[in-house]
């Protein structure tokens, strides 16, 4: 008697990709849409105002939260959203390390990378104490103080998940901080004006105090070359921060954790917080094509604002309104106190 022939089966990989696909695809499908609103109402401030006021990143999270406010996605949605702001947004951490190479930092000397190193680490405990005592809980006070610290929405976002925070938090605290980032944006250079700081040392207070990569080149510009080159110098300092800050970070959790296990390796050191590491050190060894920067810098980009939509859509903004006037507050301090050792730094290692 002939044996009747089974099926072939499905490639196990195959098979896991597919089932993969299914469960992310509607929310990450949900997240794109969002993004493209985003990108699209970017377009018509270019157009109507001829600059950009609110970048992409910030609409997106706006957007996705006034669609969660209005209507909550049913459970078809969770899985892509939740893979959009989590591991969409490590990658994008991972990318950034390719726009940061030891090289740039010669210009500046050992003293000055130390300085700027102290300033990230006192600006911290700075912030956090500020939230703390402004009533905002300890991971709310920790996301508020890492992104003004260091690199704004991108020290949020890598900082988030360690620390265990939640959507509404870092929806919350990277709301706020973009947004006064725009503000920062455009006072900044007033400010400079009314003290009568020159290109050199204007350039490097740009450096240490605005959040974002993008944005210091927009503050330094008013100052001319010698600023904007002094402000990217200082700011990607700033950025190599985020790194050892992390690392720490997972170090005090562990340690205040009570009954847990020592973590391994992988748990001390965020898989996407490596990367980025041997993404820096790769473009310092010039092991990255210089044609690969561009599309890598623009893959971080679109991944980060694909994963605010998605914190966005995790938020509900009348939950994050009810903490708003704390959040402001703190972050408003927390700026004003980085400005000030800002202005420390650069008269005492007399820039």
């Amino acid at each position: 008697m002939k044996t009747a022939a089974l099926p072939a089966p499905v490639a196990p990989p195959l098979a896991a990709i597919k089932a993969f696909g299914r469960s992310v695809g509607p929310g990450v499908v949900l997240c794109l849409f969002v993004t493209l609103a985003a990108v699209g109402l970017t377009s018509i401030e270019r157009d109507i105002l001829g600059y950009v006021w609110l970048e992409p990143l910030v609409l997106a999270i706006l957007l996705g939260a006034a669609v969660r406010t209005a209507w909550t996605p049913d459970a078809r949605f969770k899985a892509g959203v939740d893979f959009s702001a989590r591991t969409l947004l490590e990658i994008a951490v991972v990318l950034l390390g390719a726009s940061v190479s030891a090289a740039t930092l010669s210009a500046l000397g050992a003293g000055f990378v130390i300085g700027i190193l102290g300033l990230v680490a006192l600006a911290i405990l700075i912030g956090f104490g500020l939230g703390r005592a402004l009533g905002l809980n300890p991971r709310m006070a920790l996301l508020v103080a890492c992104g003004n610290a260091i690199c704004g929405n991108s020290a949020i976002a890598a900082v988030a998940p360690v620390i265990q925070a939640d959507g509404e938090e870092v929806a919350a605290s990277i709301a706020f901080t973009a947004v006064l980032g725009v503000i920062v944006v455009l006072a900044l250079p007033l400010l400079g004006g009314l003290i009568h700081l020159n290109g050199l040392r204007y350039g490097a207070l740009a450096g240490l105090t605005v959040y974002a990569v993008p944005q210091v080149l927009a503050a330094a510009a008013p100052y001319g070359a010698v600023s904007i080159q002094t402000g990217t110098v200082v700011k990607l300092v700033r950025v190599l921060m985020l790194g050892p800050v992390v690392l720490v970070l997972s170090l005090i959790l562990r340690d205040r954790a009570p009954g847990a296990a020592r973590p391994g390796l992988t748990r001390l050191l965020p898989w996407f917080i490596a990367g980025f590491l041997a993404m820096v050190a790769l473009r310092s060894l010039d092991l990255i094509p210089q044609a690969l920067l561009s599309p890598m810098a623009a893959t971080s980009g679109l991944l980060t604002v694909i994963a605010m939509a998605a914190l966005g859509l995790q938020t509900d903004i009348r939950a994050v309104a009810r903490a708003g006037g704390r959040v402001v507050a703190a972050v408003l301090l927390s700026l004003a106190a980085l400005v000030l050792l800002a202005f420390g730094l650069i008269w005492a290692l007399g820039l």
